[in-house]
């Protein structure tokens, strides 16, 4: 119905007659422009989104470059970076530098991993490596490689740092101490050696360098707390790599730190009589020492250089082999050379033996002090008293030799030339030699040989061949005669054996003891007896009385 009807109905009161007045509901036209409840989802996702951006932007932390030598294991969006297993950063992009010598790394860091933007920050791939210090990076074998951080304490920041290639052994957060060895060489020792103290670990080697001169090696070492206490100025180091294994005069030994130092290498340090003094400060330079025993051994003070010329083979001789006077190591063979000799044609084998003069005893030392005479000259009177050198052999199982300072008998003379060495040439003593014993046995054994080599021995063997054939001659006819003799003679000589068994049966028979002869026998030797005593009584009466002889027996003479 249109609003024009409605309104004729309204005048006309309806179609039936009078109609009463109807109430008519107001209209309101809807507005068109309210949005749909169906934006309301696209409007809430945005919204979230925008808190999302900001919010990563708000926790978004610095970007920094790492340049690598390779990116071996790396992958821009997936590889992390991590510090304590803890993921600090991301991977973003990998690219080539101009020269394409090396690998630029784009990293964005966390938030909270602002601290490592310091410039002294380090950086290194994680990947699985065989090292000193053992094994490391195996999960990454599962997981994929990372890239490892170290947090710098510089005040500085850096957004570009060069990645280091092998991982550091010692981190920044590490309790300890490092401290600087000096070596003459580096041995079988490497980066991640490990350093004991009893035995027990207690540290290792972080860095090695060659000296500037090239003639030493320069190591680091970090102790880890509390380990480092132990270490005071009077400790010592030595290299404990492999086994330790010394064969000299006084046997064989053989000593071993530890399995992994035979395998990795490694040192150890100690300090004499347990007294290591006080603490060490950080980066105290120490003496790294080829053994425990050079290591812990007394300081005897200044060594002194003598020289020796052996006319003589010094075979078992070689460089670290003691020298001794009587029983006492007063120091060891430094090197060992040849030299010939124009004047006389012949060589001479020099031996350089380093020794510690006051280890012969406080009183020498001080007497060496006192004295107002040079070294050399103290030397050859000693010389002069018998002094000298002798090679002796100290163990017959490995034919090694060592040394012997000792006075022989009369006195042992210098000769021009080695005066004159001695002269010109102040830096070394000079002291005589003997020849060895075993020497003089080798000579006395060659002079009975050459002896021997003069005797006929052909000549001998011959006569002793023709004596022999005469003795088995004699022998031969010795035998055919005693066969004559069983034939012939033997049976007569039984005839007289009876005869000889009867004779002596009959003299059984008449000296037995109830045979006539015995009975007239004892009768006999009874009238004997009788005879001798009157005799006797007689030879009394006349001692008594000679006058009888003459005048004859009284009546009244007894």
């Amino acid at each position: 119905m249109s609003d024009d009807e409605q309104g004729r109905n309204d005048k006309s009161g309806g179609a039936g007659g009078p109609t009463e007045a109807m109430a008519v509901p107001e209209r309101v036209r809807q507005r068109d422009w309210i949005p749909s409840l169906i934006w309301l989802i696209p409007i809430l996702a945005a919204i979230i989104g925008i808190s999302l951006a900001v919010n990563t932007l708000i926790q978004r932390g610095p970007g920094i470059t790492i340049v690598f030598s390779t990116a071996e294991g790396l992958e821009a969006g997936k590889t992390k970076v991590k510090y304590k297993e803890v993921d600090i950063g991301t991977v973003q992009s990998i690219t080539l530098s101009e020269d394409r010598s090396q690998v630029l790394v784009s990293v964005q860091l966390k938030k909270e991993a602002r601290s490592f933007t310091a410039a002294d920050s380090r950086f290194w791939v994680v990947r699985p490596r065989i090292a000193g210090s053992g094994i490391s990076g195996l999960s990454t074998l599962l997981f994929g490689s990372y890239i490892g951080a170290d947090a710098g304490v510089s005040t500085d920041k850096a957004d570009t740092f060069t990645g280091l290639e092998v991982p550091p052994i010692v981190t920044r957060d590490s309790s300890g101490k490092q401290y600087v060895l000096r070596a003459t060489d580096i041995g079988s020792l490497d980066i991640g050696s490990p350093v004991y103290y009893r035995r027990i670990r207690v540290g290792q080697v972080t860095a090695f360098d060659l000296d500037e001169d090239g003639k030493g090696i320069t190591l680091r070492i970090f102790v880890n707390a509390p380990y480092d206490k132990f270490v005071g100025i009077n400790t010592r180091f030595w290299d404990a790599s492999g086994f330790d294994m010394e064969v000299n005069a006084s046997g064989f030994t053989l000593k071993a730190e530890s399995l992994s130092t035979v395998v990795l290498g490694g040192l150890s340090f100690a300090s004499p009589d347990d007294r290591s003094g006080p603490p060490a400060n950080e980066n105290t330079a120490f003496f790294l020492a080829e053994s425990q025993a050079r290591a812990l051994e007394e300081d005897d003070g200044e060594p002194q250089m003598i020289l020796l010329n052996f006319k003589q083979s010094v075979r078992g001789l070689a460089p670290g082999a003691e020298a001794s006077f009587r029983g006492l190591v007063l120091g060891q063979v430094k090197s060992i050379g040849i030299e010939y000799d124009r004047k006389r044609k012949e060589f001479s084998m020099p031996v350089l033996v380093e020794v510690y003069p006051n280890r012969l005893g406080r009183k020498f030392a001080e007497d060496r002090k006192q004295s107002k005479y040079s070294p050399q000259e103290r030397l050859n009177l000693m010389i002069k008293r018998g002094l000298s050198a002798q090679l002796r052999t100290g163990n017959f199982l490995t034919g090694q030799t060592y040394i012997a300072f000792d006075f022989h008998s009369g006195p042992v003379s210098i000769d021009k030339d080695a005066r004159d060495m001695a002269s010109a040439d102040s830096s070394f003593l000079h002291l005589p030699t003997i020849p060895s014993s075993t020497d003089q046995l080798q000579m006395q054994v060659s002079e009975i040989a050459l002896k021997l080599s003069k005797v006929p021995f052909d000549e001998i063997g011959r006569d002793l061949q023709q004596s022999l054939d005469v003795l088995k001659q004699t022998l031969e006819s010795t035998g055919q005669l005693a066969e004559k003799l069983n034939d012939d003679v033997a049976p007569e000589m039984m005839a007289a054996m009876k005869d000889v068994r009867s004779t002596v049966n009959a003299v059984e028979h008449t000296l037995s003891v109830d045979a006539p002869l015995q009975q007239d026998l004892r009768e006999t030797l009874q009238e004997l007896a009788r005879a001798a005593a009157s005799l006797r009584i007689l030879t009394d009466y006349f001692e008594r009385h000679p006058e009888s002889v003459i005048r004859g027996k009284r009546g009244n003479d007894r």
